[in-house]
């Protein structure tokens, strides 16, 4: 969706632990066609990057190479494109995808997409089925300016349940954020909210775009515009509970994807705002 993106000049830090990152390690530029990339997820066995773009956009995803071309684009054919802002990869390699953007809070279509693994090779693929959810808190559609925590960027699919982060646009932004589960089944679910954490009180450096967990199930990273929030050490899906780390990217633009490489690698990709941007990052774990 397009986002006022206002180019901020003051670095705030988290109320948590703060680590420095060197520089991201620019891969490949992104192709031109692809303006507005929202998501992407990674299949190592290929070295493949699948990706979409959010509202206004074509209701299709593209599989990029290596070099950071375009390799396939395979358009969902019984899928809409509201505002489709991540995509993510179960164990077995199905994709999904998050038609869940809600700028405005108004939105009661929300949904996720399932693409099965065989349906990838085609270039007019089916969606197998079709995930229907709803917020149990939310009653006001709009709600309040003040209390207007329904938009999502972020999610990621874990032993048969999807987990959504939200992104808050409320007036007075604090930092709150919220983790949503969800079961992954065909049909129309309550979303149920099981944990809630803070940022920090400054939009431009702390609101979420993108979230992911590790191969091994024992990380999870939250993106922001130029940090990653690293959760670790955690019980269950209680993600919220564990050690919390800051990691600043030194490096500001609209960063709006994040998928984790292998255990301690992973790979971000921004939006060309003002010349700044457009490229697939690599970002390495390992002193974090």
């Amino acid at each position: 969706m397009k986002k006022s993106f206002l180019i901020a000049v003051s670095i705030v830090l988290l109320a948590c632990q703060t680590q420095s990152g060197s520089d991201l390690k620019e891969l490949y530029s992104l192709p031109k066609k692809l303006k507005e990339v929202s998501g992407i997820t990674y299949f190592p066995d290929t070295n493949t990057i699948y990706t979409l773009e959010d509202s206004g956009n074509k209701n299709a995803i593209y599989a990029i190479d290596a070099k950071g071309k375009i390799a396939k684009t395979i358009t969902i054919a019984n899928a809409v494109n509201v505002d489709w802002e991540d995509i993510t990869k179960d164990k077995a390699g199905n994709i999904y995808i998050g038609d869940f953007g809600n700028n405005d809070n108004e939105r009661k279509d929300l949904c996720i997409y399932k693409v099965a693994k065989n349906q990838l090779n085609k270039d007019q693929a089916s969606a197998e089925y079709k995930v229907s959810f709803s917020y149990p808190e939310q009653t006001e559609f709009p709600p309040k300016k003040k209390e207007m925590f329904y938009d999502v960027e972020g999610f990621f699919e874990q032993n048969g349940y999807f987990y959504l982060f939200t992104k808050n646009r409320s007036k007075g932004f604090d930092g709150t954020a919220f983790i949503y589960k969800i079961k992954n089944a065909s049909g129309k679910q309550n979303a149920v909210r099981i944990g809630e954490f803070k940022t920090c009180n400054n939009y431009n450096h702390c609101v979420l775009t993108s979230a992911t967990i590790s191969p091994d199930g024992k990380k999870v990273a939250l993106l922001s515009h130029d940090k990653v929030l690293l959760f670790k050490d955690f019980k269950g899906d209680l993600f919220h509970k564990g050690t919390h780390t800051q990691i600043e990217l030194n490096h500001f633009s609209q960063k709006e994807a994040i998928v984790f490489k292998d255990n301690n690698t992973l790979l971000i990709a921004d939006e060309k705002t003002n010349k700044v941007g457009g490229n697939v990052y690599e970002f390495k774990l390992e002193n974090h």
